[in-house]
C-alpha cells in the first residue's frame, strides 16, 4: 500500500513541478471555498473523533487540539486563501554571477518532491500541510493519529474531490488511513519515493521517527516554552502577556509551561501571577522560594522544570540575575519559543542574543509564533533545529535550489 502510494505521489510531483502559479491558486482557492461549504459534514465526522475520544479519557487539552468549530473550519479556509495570495517561491533564479570563462551559473528554487508528515489531533494540520505542499509543487503524502482518522478522512476527501474538478492530480494529497505502528515505521523508511519528512506531535511521536526514519526529518519540537519577568517588567503587561500565553489555549506547541521570576520583583509579581493563574484554574508548582510568597503553589520537581504539560499546569522558578534566568532557560527548553517581559533595553537585547530558541520576544506572548500570525498563510510546523528550516516553516521551508547553467561552448581544459 505504502509503496503504491510513494509512486502515486512521485507522479503527482512531476506534475505539480511544472504547474503554473495561476493554476495553482485557483485550485487552491476552490479548496478553501470547498471545506467551508462542506462544514457541516466535517463536523458531524469530527463528532465521531470527540466521541471516542471522551470514552477514552483524552484530557481537555488534547480534546480541545482535536475539535473543529464553524471558526476553525473558517480559520483552515483563510489559511489556504493566504497561501495562495502569496508569492510563489518556486522558480526564482537567484545568485546568478558570470566566470571568467564566460559561464553563467546561479540559483533556481525548486519543490523539494515528496514530502511525509506524521502528526497527532489536530486536524487542521491536514489543510496547512495541503495547501503550503501544493503552493510549492510538492506533493504530500500525510498520516495522522487514530484519534483524529474520521476527520483527516473527510478534510482529505473534500480536498482531493475539489482538486480533481480543477483539473488537478488528487494524488497530490494522500492519507494513510492505517493508523498503526508498524505502518508509520514502513512510512519512515519509504526511501525512494519520500524526500522529506516531518513529524508533528508531542515528545514521544518527534522520537520515534527521530529514532526509526531512514529518509531524512526536519525535527519539529515540543513546546516547553518559557516567560521571563525581569525585575524592570511592567507587572500589569506580564500578568496578561502569562495569562494569554498560559491558558489562550492549553494544547499548543507555543502554549508557555515555565515561569521564571526575577527575586527583585518577586514579592510583587508572584502573588498576582498566582491569584491570575488560579482564576483559570492553573496549578502551579513551584520552587521553595515562590511557594514562600503563596501558599497554594506545589512544591515542583526536577522533572517539572523541563515539562511540556499541555494541560492546567505550569512550572515557577525565582532567580537573582537574568544571567541565571537564561541559564534555566537555556537548560530546560526545548528551543521553540521564549519570551522575556521588561522595560530595560539592555535586558531584552541580552535575552534575545543569549537565549537559544527558534523564537525569542520581548515584551509578547509566546502564542505568536505560528504561521499565520507570521503572515506565512499557514505552516507546516515549527522547526526546533538548525539545519534547513528553523521557526514556523512557511513556503521557503519546503523548497531547495538547483543550479542552472548557462554556456556557450565552453569545456574544460
Amino acid at each position: 500500500m505504502l509503496v503504491q502510494l510513494g509512486k502515486n505521489a512521485r507522479k503527482a510531483a512531476t506534475r505539480l513541478g511544472t504547474a503554473g502559479m495561476e493554476e495553482k491558486n485557483h485550485a487552491l482557492l476552490a479548496v478553501a471555498d470547498a471545506l467551508e461549504q462542506q462544514k457541516e459534514y466535517l463536523l458531524e465526522e469530527n463528532q465521531k473523533d470527540i466521541k471516542n475520544a471522551k470514552e477514552s479519557g483524552m484530557t481537555e487539552a488534547l480534546i480541545d487540539r482535536l475539535a473543529l468549530t464553524e471558526a476553525r473550519i473558517e480559520g483552515m479556509s483563510e489559511g489556504i486563501r493566504q497561501v495562495a495570495a502569496l508569492e510563489d517561491p518556486i522558480g526564482e533564479v537567484m545568485n546568478m554571477k558570470k566566470r571568467p570563462n564566460g559561464l553563467l551559473i546561479g540559483q533556481k528554487r525548486v519543490p523539494l518532491g515528496v514530502i511525509g508528515i506524521i502528526y497527532e489531533s489536530r486536524p487542521n494540520v491536514t489543510a496547512d500541510a495541503f495547501s503550503l505542499c501544493f503552493k510549492t509543487g510538492n506533493a504530500v503524502i500525510l498520516r495522522g493519529g487514530s484519534d483524529a482518522i474520521y476527520s483527516n478522512t473527510a478534510i482529505t476527501s473534500v480536498i482531493r474531490s475539489t482538486l480533481e474538478h480543477c483539473g488537478m492530480t488528487s494524488d497530490a494529497i494522500q492519507l494513510v488511513t492505517d493508523t498503526s505502528r508498524e505502518t508509520a515505521t514502513k512510512l519512515m523508511q519509504l526511501n525512494g519515493y519520500i524526500d522529506v519528512l516531518i513529524p508533528r506531535g508531542g515528545a514521544g511521536l518527534i522520537q520515534a521517527v527521530v529514532k526509526n526514519a531512514t529518509v531524512p526529518v526536519i525535527e519539529t519540537g515540543t513546546g516547553n516554552c518559557h516567560v521571563y519577568v525581569d525585575e524592570f517588567a511592567d507587572l500589569d503587561m506580564a500578568v496578561s502577556i502569562i495569562v494569554n500565553a498560559k491558558t489562550q489555549r492549553l494544547g499548543t506547541c507555543n502554549t508557555c509551561e515555565s515561569l521564571v521570576i526575577h527575586s527583585k520583583i518577586a514579592d510583587q509579581a508572584v502573588p498576582r501571577i498566582a491569584s491570575a493563574l488560579k482564576e483559570k484554574d492553573i496549578e502551579i508548582r513551584g520552587d521553595e522560594r515562590s511557594r514562600a510568597l503563596d501558599g497554594d503553589i506545589v512544591e515542583a520537581t526536577e522533572e517539572d522544570w523541563g515539562t511540556e504539560y499541555l494541560d492546567r499546569i505550569i512550572s515557577m522558578r525565582i532567580v537573582d540575575s537574568i544571567e541565571e534566568a537564561i541559564l534555566h532557560i537555556n537548560t530546560y527548553n526545548t528551543k521553540h519559543s521564549e519570551a522575556i517581559v521588561t522595560a530595560d533595553y539592555a535586558n531584552a537585547q541580552k535575552f534575545l542574543n543569549e537565549i537559544d530558541a527558534a523564537a525569542v520576544y520581548v515584551n509578547a506572548s509566546t502564542r505568536f509564533t505560528d504561521g499565520f500570525e507570521f503572515g506565512f498563510g499557514a505552516e507546516i510546523g515549527i522547526s526546533t533545529q538548525k539545519i534547513h528550516a528553523r521557526g514556523p516553516m512557511g513556503l521557503l521551508a519546503l523548497t531547495t535550489t538547483k543550479y542552472i547553467i548557462y554556456g556557450n561552448g565552453q569545456i574544460r581544459g
